[in-house]
This record gives C-alpha cells, sequence and structure tokens, in this order.
C-alpha cells in the first residue's frame, strides 16, 4: 500500500505529463503481480468497490473523534480523504500495514457492515499518506491528473522491446482483465500476446484536431476533404458481434445497460462509430433531452418513450466479420451508406456529408444551422478522404471546427473548493446576471457554473477575492460579496444556452468556462437576464 500511495503523492504534485507517465511506468515496472494490476485498474477507473461508501468513512471518523470538530476540519480542508488521513487519532498497537492485494480481496467480498470495521483497522496501521491513498481508493476519487489513455500509455512503455502503442493497448483492454497479469507477462515477454478474439469489444475511436483557421486553412485543399456536421450528442461506438451487443462511450465505458432501447436496435454484425442522440421523427433533439437518459444505470419504458435515443452513424469500422479500419474513408463511406440503408431502422440513421468547392463556401455552411436548429450540431467535422482508421489523434486527417463561443458578462456569486491538488483552493464558480423583479429592483440570478479557462496565478487571485469577500459558508461552499457597487466580473464562454425548468434562472448553459477575468468592470454592468433569453436557441 505504501508504493502505492507514493505514486499518488507525487502524481498530484506533478504537472509534466511526460514526468507522470515516468512515475506510472517505473510503478508498473517496480511492483510485483497483483498489486501493479490492481493499482492499473484504479487509475483507469475499473475498480470499484460497492459496499465501500462515503458514509462509512464519515461514520469511522466521527466515532473516533468529536463529529463537529470532523466537519469544521472537513469545511477547512475541503476534501474528504485529506481531512481523514490528517486528522485520523490512530490507536496504538495497531496491526501491520496492508497489502494492496489484501485491501483490494477483503472489499470485494465485504459486505456493507463490514467495511467500517475493515476502514478502522487499515487506518490504524497507515501513515497519513496511507491513509490519504486507501480513502482516495475507497472513493474511487483519485483525482492525479492520469486519465484512463496516459495510464494506458505508460503500461505500452514496459514493453521489452519497446514497439507497443497505447493503440494496441486500448484494442486489447477489453480482452483482459484486473489484475492483468497476463497482460504484463506479454510486454515483459514472458508469454505470448493476449488474443483480441473477444466478441462485442471495443475497438480505439479516431479523434480529431481543432483547426487553427489562420494556418490550417490556408495549407489545406478542400478537395481532400470530407464534411459532415459535429453533432451535438455524444460520441459511441456501436459493436454487434457474433451475438455479443455492446455500446460504448468513446473512452470505451459500456453504456449498454443505459440504453437498453439502441442496443435492441442493433440488429446487425459489424461495429459503428457515430454520435448518440435523442432523435424525434430524424431531427435531433437538444442535447438536455439526452442529458435526462445520461449516467442512469437503467433506464424505464418512461424516460426511453420520452426520449427516444438512437445513432447517427459518422463510420463503419467492421462490417460483417471484416476489419476495414485499414480502408479509405472514401472506401469505408461507401460501405457505410449500403451498411445503414440494409439495417433500416429508425433509430440508426447516416450522418450526411455536406457538398461544398471552397473554404469560403464551407464557412458559410458552418454559420447555418443544420435541420433549421442551431442546438442540433457544434460545428463541423473535416475529414481527409484518403485517411485510414487510426486510434488517438493523428495529426493531419480530421479536424473539428467549432462554431464560435457566445459570451457573457456575469458575477460571481459562489465558490466551492476544488479536489486533488485544487482542494486547497475556492477553484468552482457560480456566477450570474442581472434580473429585474417586479416592484423595479435589480437582483443576481444563478445562471452557470465554471471550473476551468484561468491560469493558476488567476485562480489564487480569485481565491484571494473570495476569502477576502465571503459573505456565508456552507460547507465547502461559500457565499461571495456581490452586488450593484462591488462584485468580481467574469466574462463566460459556452457552447449553447437552452431553457430549463431545473434551474430557477430558467436557462442552462452548455460548456461553460472562464474566458477572461473582467477586474476592470463593475458588477453593475454585468449582463442581464433578457440578454440570455434572447440568445436561447
Amino acid at each position: 500500500m505504501r508504493a502505492f500511495a507514493h505514486l499518488l503523492d507525487r502524481l498530484s504534485l506533478t504537472a509534466s505529463r511526460n514526468a507522470k507517465l515516468t512515475l506510472t511506468r517505473d510503478f508498473l515496472r517496480e511492483t510485483p503481480d497483483p498489486d501493479r494490476g490492481w493499482a492499473l485498474a484504479a487509475l483507469t477507473g475499473t475498480l470499484s468497490f460497492s459496499a465501500a461508501k462515503p458514509a462509512a468513512i464519515r461514520k469511522a471518523v466521527e466515532a473516533r473523534m468529536d463529529p463537529v470538530l470532523f466537519a469544521w476540519s472537513y469545511d477547512y480542508v475541503g476534501d474528504l480523504a485529506e481531512t481523514v488521513a490528517l486528522v485520523w487519532p490512530s490507536k496504538p498497537g495497531a496491526n501491520r500495514e496492508p497489502d494492496f492485494s489484501e485491501v483490494v480481496d477483503s472489499l470485494r467480498t465485504a459486505t456493507r457492515a463490514e467495511v467500517q470495521r475493515l476502514i478502522e483497522t487499515w487506518l490504524d496501521a497507515l501513515d497519513a499518506d496511507g491513509r490519504w491513498a486507501l480513502l482516495k481508493l475507497l472513493t474511487g476519487g483519485l483525482r492525479v491528473g492520469v486519465s484512463s489513455r496516459l495510464a494506458k500509455q505508460a503500461v505500452a512503455n514496459l514493453a521489452h522491446d519497446g514497439a507497443v502503442t497505447a493503440a494496441e493497448i486500448e484494442e486489447l483492454w477489453h480482452a483482459v482483465s484486473p489484475p492483468y497479469e497476463d497482460l504484463f507477462a506479454w510486454l515483459e515477454g514472458r508469454s505470448e500476446r493476449p488474443s483480441t478474439d473477444n466478441p462485442g469489444r471495443f475497438r480505439p475511436v479516431m479523434l480529431a484536431q481543432a483547426i487553427d483557421e489562420a494556418v490550417d486553412l490556408a495549407r489545406l485543399d478542400p478537395a481532400h476533404y470530407a464534411a459532415e456536421w459535429k453533432w451535438d450528442g455524444i460520441r459511441v461506438q456501436a459493436v454487434s458481434e457474433r451475438g455479443e451487443r455492446r455500446l460504448y462511450s468513446r473512452t470505451g465505458d459500456d453504456i449498454s445497460k443505459s440504453f437498453p432501447d439502441v442496443v435492441e436496435a442493433l440488429d446487425f454484425e459489424g461495429a459503428l462509430d457515430g454520435e448518440l442522440l435523442v432523435l424525434r421523427d430524424g431531427k435531433v433533439a437538444p442535447f438536455g433531452d439526452l442529458q435526462q437518459r445520461l449516467n442512469r444505470k437503467t433506464a424505464d419504458a418512461k424516460i426511453m418513450a420520452a426520449h427516444p435515443a438512437g445513432i447517427r452513424a459518422y463510420d463503419l469500422l467492421l462490417d460483417g466479420e471484416t476489419d476495414i479500419r485499414h480502408l479509405t474513408f472514401a472506401e469505408r463511406r461507401q460501405r457505410l451508406e449500403a451498411f445503414v440503408a440494409k439495417i433500416a431502422s429508425p433509430r440508426i440513421d447516416l450522418s450526411p456529408t455536406q457538398p461544398f468547392e471552397t473554404w469560403e463556401q464551407l464557412a458559410k455552411l458552418r454559420a447555418e444551422p443544420p435541420e433549421g436548429d442551431p442546438r442540433a450540431a457544434e460545428g463541423l467535422m473535416l475529414k481527409r478522404w484518403d485517411s485510414i482508421y487510426e486510434a488517438g489523434r493523428p495529426k493531419g486527417p480530421w479536424f473539428k471546427w467549432k462554431r464560435d463561443p457566445r459570451l457573457i458578462d456575469a458575477v460571481l456569486m459562489y465558490a466551492q473548493r476544488g479536489h486533488g491538488k485544487r482542494s486547497s483552493f475556492y477553484s468552482d464558480y457560480t456566477f450570474g446576471v442581472w434580473r429585474q423583479d417586479e416592484t423595479g429592483d435589480r437582483h443576481l440570478t444563478p445562471v452557470g457554473k465554471a471550473y476551468f479557462g484561468f491560469t493558476d496565478e488567476e485562480l489564487k487571485q480569485i481565491d484571494k477575492f473570495v476569502r477576502d469577500n465571503t459573505l456565508e459558508r456552507f460547507g465547502p461552499v461559500r457565499s461571495v460579496k456581490a452586488n450593484k457597487d462591488f462584485g468580481l466580473v467574469l466574462e463566460v464562454a459556452f457552447e449553447g444556452l437552452q431553457r430549463s425548468t431545473r434551474h430557477k434562472s430558467g436557462v442552462a448553459m452548455r460548456f461553460p468556462r472562464i474566458n477572461r477575468i473582467r477586474w476592470d468592470k463593475p458588477a453593475r454592468e454585468a449582463d442581464e437576464l433578457p440578454t440570455l433569453e434572447k440568445m436561447l436557441d
């Protein structure tokens, strides 16, 4: 457990991607089986414990110390694992420090009633760093800046001959399982490559680069590219292979149980790449409709009827039993058109290509909403006709050309502590615009929340402003002084806006982020709610 704790501590304090890769690779190289495999599962988000809940951790610590003192400590620190790791009052004569695999094996079979006793025993035996790592493991919120993709790249870097790529690891990922002993044995030259002959498996997706209009359009030939809309849903891969049907997110998470209506429509043999959308009469519904279906463990008949999901197909990876990723996009596109026509399902249609001859024509098309609805697409995709389907984000073949973001000036109203390396800073910001009540008075109403778009130095400046101008505290959240004569104005960028009955303001933003901090602008000059209402899609 100590080695894993040391790894998490180093990762949380390291900003460099290459340094994180080296740290993770060295840990996997030096740590024996099965501990390294369980650690890899934790880093990639494939390790969870159904019986271990934050409530059990709270119950354990409140049994050892004054609950009020713990609440004050938690309010100050802002992170449950870090707080408990620091304040835990150990008992003398504790048992030996547990091995990583011992913790995993115990939690996989423990009942909810047994978890608290296990947590107390382990926390007594560990130092502060070990306690923090253990609690992060239990809650599943490592937040150390290591994505699943980065962890798989670190695994690839273990290869004894240096000839394995992250794409190959992703290709194998759903054919192996924790603690991945067969995967490590192959990488270290001790056994053959694990078989990928696993029906219904995920194929690593190909991603696009954001286009630089000033640079890229000047050097690219429009005749070499196809254009299609970048539909506003979530990227998915639909696989039906030898009787196994699966629906995956673009990161390889199996979301089949959340969309049984879509899985039922996968009446074919092959693998499609496309966009998951709510489709009504062949038209794309707003992203907010799809959000009603996302992150649900199951979907009942009522929600499926109200928000019918479907796939708008972009590409074909597997045609029958034939892998066609090595073919050009032009060839795959021809096969895709025939494939979708043969399926003839109302839940699966084709994303049409958009004809153009010049970049000027395409720029004009980009400004026009598809299907007459600006909520339907985020922009355009450009794909070279001769491009093969490569995993990852290769430079050149595919570009995304999103619409310019919309901007408003809003006033900071609330701030919340962040997580991981941001747990000591107020880094999550709720902002509002002015709204006039029936008496003619102006009040701020919240319209969104953002936690990125600013530099580390700007974070420190906003954090100081929050601390210096706090009105009230609500756990890890602070209410910030904001009125017509005083307040911090934030220029907020967002991709879309729609009506929402869940929000008091009646509007909901799509992908809000802090674009600029307006230290120079008086709070009274921030935007008003009618301005946003006029921008409604």
